[in-house]
């Protein structure tokens, strides 16, 4: 006897390949949303840091040692950020520390910056 379609059950093991794939494809999806959002947040807080360190280069003063605050807006959102100067081994030359939030309490920055500065 010659067999001319698939069988019930050749069909529901099809069909379950079928939606663990179907299932593993919408999860990797939705994990590459998630991560899309946290990079541009990433992106912004870094642009905002970066404007923060060309402001600090741009005033050629001796950065402080202690934390100085503000806010800047960027993307329509508000980005809290926050610099101080760290000593270094060299006494001419101090390291500059800024950090950014998207909220003025968290405890972690979205991005941290590390630069130098000479003094002139």
């Amino acid at each position: 006897m010659k067999q001319r379609g698939m069988t019930l059950l050749e069909v529901m093991v099809a069909l379950a390949i079928l939606a663990i794939a179907g299932l593993a494809l919408m999860k990797t999806t939705g994990e590459q949303v998630r991560n899309l959002t946290l990079l541009e947040q990433k992106q912004f807080a870094y642009w905002v840091a970066d404007n923060q360190l060309a402001e600090r280069y741009l005033e050629r003063t001796w950065p402080a040692q202690q934390w100085l605050y503000g806010t800047s807006v960027m993307a329509e959102q508000r980005w809290f950020w926050r610099w101080r100067g760290v000593s270094t081994s060299d006494p001419k030359i101090r390291a500059l520390e800024i950090e950014v939030r998207s909220d003025k309490n968290s405890q972690h920055a979205i991005a941290t910056l590390h630069s130098w500065q000479v003094k002139e």
